[in-house]
């Protein structure tokens, strides 16, 4: 058993996104014996990508399992292609209009109603809405992904969200009425303000994280998946924030899983307002002596321009200090594989080195 992880470059100026393509099982033998997967599809010219490297690099037309991780554009624009242009079994997406039982009352507004809040969280975020209706026109299968769904290959789970954290975060989704309007209107103008810039320096184990940073609800609400394969564990945390991450972490302590950390993703394209120490400490590990390695690689997607925000430095420098080998897309493709055929034109990259002296943002 093994598998092929594959970060798709995503974002050629200052946008980042995610795109990820993924296979695993029996990687020299026949289609039969693989499960393939996609997390998320990027911006809407990403799905191309998507389609052509599926076709190129696992050699086939079909896919097992798409998941949207969270209905921002960034994330589920180029999925509708790959629905469109793949032959595609199953996807795996949130419907936050069928959870609209009892939403009216946490609105001020009396002439709010359930059925409102469902029709406006449809047009709220059309692009899901529009994806579920496409993939039941094709007779494709359409499940939430909730704590503990797992694919039919078995290598698949979900850790979070929980329905009823899911449920906890929909009020304050962008675009509702009353009081969650206003906040997330603030957030939303915290979130584009400029910051001036400032020069940090820092010793080796210093970190520059902590553990409050606030990430929007819908950020919180990503899916949060595992894949284990041959004892090996990897984490797709889509753009999670720290309230999420807390939680995954509480299902992989009371599994008692014991199967070893191979891979995670970094949350939200290295935002450094969704880790903290305390929750990368129970994902990863407490931090290491300099030059010692835990053999785990954490991968950041990242628009070619985007930096210093993503992927913010400090964030780079803490999943280093606990022994991971980091990297970043920065518009370009990572591939990450465990027990897998090689594949000709891909080089080894060398990890992010340690960042002593940065630039960022002071606030």
């Amino acid at each position: 058993m093994g598998y092929e992880i594959d970060f798709l470059g995503v974002g050629e100026e200052s946008k980042s996104g995610d795109a990820i393509a993924l296979r695993y099982g029996n990687l020299y033998g026949t289609r039969e014996e693989q499960t393939v997967v996609v997390i998320d599809g990027g911006f809407k010219d990403t799905g191309s990508s998507l389609v052509e490297h599926i076709k190129n690099h696992y050699g086939t037309s079909e896919v097992d399992l798409v998941i949207n991780t969270h209905p921002d554009l960034d994330h589920i624009n180029g999925l509708e292609t790959v629905l469109n242009e793949l032959d595609v079994k199953e996807l795996w997406i949130h419907k936050p209009w069928e959870h609209n039982q009892g939403l009216a009352d946490k609105f001020k507004d009396g002439r709010v109603t359930d059925n409102s809040i469902g029709e406006r969280l449809k047009e709220n975020l059309e692009k899901a809405w529009s994806l579920v209706k496409l993939a039941e026109a094709k007779g494709i299968r359409v499940q939430e992904p909730f704590t503990g769904l797992a694919d039919a290959g078995g290598g698949i789970k979900i850790l979070g969200p929980s329905v009823e954290f899911y449920e906890s975060l929909i009020p304050d989704f962008e675009g509702m009425p009353e009081k969650a309007a206003l906040t997330n209107m603030l957030e939303s103008a915290f979130n584009k303000a400029a910051s001036a810039l400032r020069r940090f320096f820092v010793s080796w184990g210093e970190d520059k994280i902590d553990d409050s940073g606030e990430t929007s609800p819908r950020n919180n609400s990503s899916v949060i998946t595992q894949l284990l394969v041959d004892e090996r564990r990897s984490l797709f945390t889509g753009d999670a924030g720290i309230k999420a991450l807390e939680y995954a972490a509480d299902q992989l302590e009371q599994s008692g899983q014991t199967a070893d950390l191979r891979f995670i993703q970094i949350p939200h394209h290295g935002s450094k307002r969704n880790i903290g120490k305390t929750v990368l400490n129970r994902l990863v590990g407490e931090p290491v002596p300099e030059g010692e390695s835990r053999g785990i690689t954490a991968i950041a997607s990242t628009a070619k321009g985007a930096e210093p925000k993503h992927p913010r430095k400090a964030v780079m420098n803490a999943f280093t200090h606990r022994g991971v080998k980091v990297l970043a897309t920065r518009g370009t493709g990572i591939h990450h594989y465990h027990n897998a055929p090689n594949r000709a034109g891909w080089n080894s990259l060398d990890p992010e080195p340690y960042h002593y002296g940065y630039e960022d943002e002071a606030a």
